[in-house]
C-alpha cells in the first residue's frame, strides 16, 4: 500500500509540473507603470531580486523567477522604508489632522483614508508609482452587485452583506473627520473620499497587506498589524506551496524565504494561510484551483427546514448552540465532518434522551438505527445543497449573457466556488453510500445507547 501511494503521490505531482510548465506567460517588467515601481523601491532602498512582474495565463498577474530558487532560498527582502504603514501616514501630511481627532481612527481607517488622498493626488503622490499599479477594482464581495450577491450560498451570502455593511459604516461614520481634511484637498471633501474610493481603499489594504505588529501609539486605537508592502503584494496564493514570511527586526526587511524549489520561469507562489475557498473569496477575492482545504457548509436555517416536524428540534438546536455545535458543520469530498455527524446523531435522539445529549457531544456512539438516520439526513442535506448549486450556476448563466464586464468577472468568481461546491457535494454522496455498511462494522464494537438506558 505505500509503494503504490508512493508512486500515485510521484505520478501526480508529475502531472502538475507538467501543466505549470504549459502555462504560458508573458514579462511585464517592461512595462511604464513597473519600471517606476521598480525605481521608486531601489530609491527606497530595494536590492534586487530573482523576480519579475509578469502575467500568467492562468492567474492574472504574478511574479516570476528569472533563475531556479532553491528550498531554504531567500527570495524577496523589502526594507522597512518600503512598507506603507500606520506610521508612514501619521508621519505624512495627514499625520497632524489625525494626531488631534477624538475619537481615534483605527490604523485600517487611517491607511484606508492616506491611500484615498494618494490617489487622489495623482502624479504628485510620492506614493503614485505603487497606486499606480493597484488593482482599480476588487472581486470582493463589497464590490458585488446585488444580482451576484444572491447567486452565493446563504452563509457567504450573509457574511457578505455583513462585509459591505461594515465598509458602509466606517465611510458613513467618519463623515466629519473626512470634511475636517478640507484645507490639504484640491476638491470637495465628500468628492474625494467618496463611499466607492473608501471601498477601493479598504479592500487595498484587506486583500494585499501582510501581517506585521506595530507597537501602539497615542493617535491610533485598535491592533495594528498591517503593512502594504510594494512588488511583494504581487505574489499569488497557492494551498500547496510553503514558504515563511516574516519581518526581521534585524535586518528592518520583510523577508520571504521559499520552503521549496522553484524551476526558472515558473510562478513563484506564496502561501495565505490553510483557508477554504469561501474564506478566500470573502477576503482576498478569488477562488483557488485544486484547494485541499475546501468544504461546503451547512448552515443551522438549513438544518431546521429539513427537521421541521420534530416537535422537539428547538431543544435540541438551543443545546447545540448553547454548546456552540452549530457553527463549523462541514462536509468535504470525503464525507461529512466529525462535527457535523455528532450534531446530527444529536438531533437523531428523542428529549426523553436528554441525559444521553452531553455524551453525544462528546463522541457516545449511538446505536445502528439512529447512527443510519444520521447518515440519510446527511445525504438530505447534501441533495439539498446540492439543489441548490445546480440552481446557483443556471441563474450564473443567464446573468453573465447580460452583464457587463465588471459583474462578469465577479460572478466567474461565483461559480468557481459554486462549481467546486457541486463536485464536494457529488464526492460527498457518493461516500454516504457506503457508510451503513461500514458504520455496522464499526457499531459492532461498541456499547449500543438503547443498552445503557
Amino acid at each position: 500500500m505505500r509503494g503504490r501511494g508512493h508512486r500515485a503521490g510521484r505520478a501526480a505531482r508529475n502531472r502538475r509540473q507538467k501543466r505549470e510548465s504549459a502555462v504560458q506567460s508573458v514579462s511585464m517588467c517592461h512595462q511604464l507603470p513597473y519600471v517606476r515601481l521598480m525605481k521608486f523601491l531601489r530609491r527606497r532602498g530595494f536590492a534586487s531580486t530573482p523576480l519579475q512582474p509578469a502575467l500568467f495565463a492562468d492567474t492574472g498577474r504574478g511574479l516570476q523567477a528569472l533563475r531556479g530558487i532553491k528550498r531554504g532560498q531567500l527570495v524577496l527582502s523589502l526594507p522597512e522604508s518600503c512598507l506603507l504603514t500606520s506610521s508612514t501616514v501619521l508621519h505624512s501630511y495627514l499625520g497632524p489632522y489625525i494626531k488631534r481627532w477624538k475619537p481615534r481612527l483605527s490604523p485600517l481607517v487611517a491607511l484606508c483614508v492616506f491611500l484615498v488622498c494618494e490617489r487622489h493626488l495623482g502624479e504628485a503622490s510620492d506614493w503614485f508609482p505603487y497606486i499606480d499599479v493597484l488593482p482599480a477594482a476588487y472581486t470582493c464581495p463589497a464590490y458585488f452587485a446585488d444580482d451576484v450577491l444572491a447567486v452565493l450560498p446563504s452563509g457567504v451570502r450573509r457574511r457578505a452583506l455583513e462585509q459591505r455593511e461594515a465598509v458602509r459604516e466606517i465611510h458613513s461614520s467618519h463623515r466629519t473627520f473626512f470634511r475636517s481634511m478640507q484645507p490639504i484637498l484640491s476638491r470637495p471633501a465628500d468628492e474625494v473620499l467618496t463611499y466607492e474610493a473608501l471601498r477601493w481603499a479598504w479592500c487595498s489594504v484587506n486583500t494585499r497587506s501582510v501581517f506585521m505588529s506595530h507597537p501602539s501609539n497615542h493617535f491610533l486605537c485598535g491592533q495594528d498589524v498591517y503593512a502594504l508592502a510594494p512588488f511583494l503584494d504581487l505574489l499569488n496564493h497557492r494551498p500547496d506551496v510553503q514558504v515563511e514570511a516574516s519581518f526581521n527586526d534585524v535586518t528592518r526587511c520583510y523577508e520571504i524565504r521559499s520552503a521549496c524549489a522553484t524551476p526558472r520561469y515558473r510562478q513563484v507562489f506564496i502561501n495565505y494561510g490553510s483557508h477554504d475557498n469561501q474564506r478566500l473569496m470573502l477576503e482576498y477575492g478569488f477562488v483557488a484551483p485544486c484547494n485541499p482545504n475546501s468544504v461546503v457548509y451547512v448552515e443551522a436555517d438549513l438544518l431546521c427546514d429539513v427537521l421541521r416536524g420534530d416537535g422537539g428540534l428547538d431543544q435540541k438546536i438551543k443545546f447545540l448552540r448553547e454548546n456552540s455545535f452549530l457553527h463549523n458543520l462541514t462536509v468535504s469530498s470525503d464525507g461529512p465532518s466529525w462535527r457535523l455527524m455528532t450534531a446530527l446523531r444529536l438531533l437523531s435522539l428523542p428529549q426523553t434522551l436528554y441525559n444521553l445529549w452531553k455524551a453525544v457531544l462528546l463522541g457516545q456512539v449511538l446505536c445502528e438505527e439512529r447512527e443510519a438516520w444520521s447518515v440519510r439526513t446527511a445525504k438530505t442535506l447534501c441533495q439539498r445543497l446540492l439543489q441548490d448549486s445546480h440552481a446557483a450556476l443556471d441563474k450564473i448563466s443567464s446573468l453573465l449573457k447580460r452583464s457587463d464586464q465588471q459583474v462578469r468577472e465577479q460572478l466567474h468568481v461565483v461559480e468557481s466556488l459554486r462549481e467546486e461546491e457541486r463536485c464536494i457535494l457529488g464526492s460527498c454522496l457518493e461516500a454516504l453510500e457506503g457508510a451503513p455498511g461500514q458504520m455496522g462494522e464499526l457499531l459492532s464494537c461498541q456499547p449500543r445507547v438503547d443498552d445503557a438506558r
